[in-house]
């Protein structure tokens, strides 16, 4: 996967940054999110699902899909709480990597 930026996109991500946050999903083991695709739905066709990521957060059009709503209990027993469970093409997106949430964040502060 090539490290340059391509010429006529918004935002410097490199495919090796969008590989690499992959990768991190991947060794989660998470379940399927509200579109019901698994690891091995998204990997029958990985190299085209990672690069329509990259190229939708590189030129600035990515939205981030809905998210599962799934109720968990609290550490200590007392309630619960929400948490929202990507779906998979955008589990990438929404790994912990200040270069991969920057576009987003960009977006929302200038509104």
């Amino acid at each position: 996967m090539s490290e340059l930026k391509s010429a006529g996109k918004s935002f410097e991500i490199s495919k090796r940054e969008v590989w690499e946050a992959w990768e991190k999903v991947r060794a989660n083991k998470g379940a399927a999110g509200v579109d019901g695709c698994s690891v091995e739905d998204f990997e029958a066709d990985l190299k085209n699902n990672l690069y329509r990521v990259w190229n939708r957060m590189s030129s600035g059009s990515y939205f981030p899909p809905p998210v599962l709503a799934v109720e968990i209990p609290k550490p200590h027993g007392v309630g619960s709480r929400m948490l929202g469970v990507p779906t998979y093409p955008h589990a990438p997106v929404s790994m912990p990597s200040e270069p991969l949430s920057a576009p987003q964040q960009l977006r929302h502060s200038s509104s």
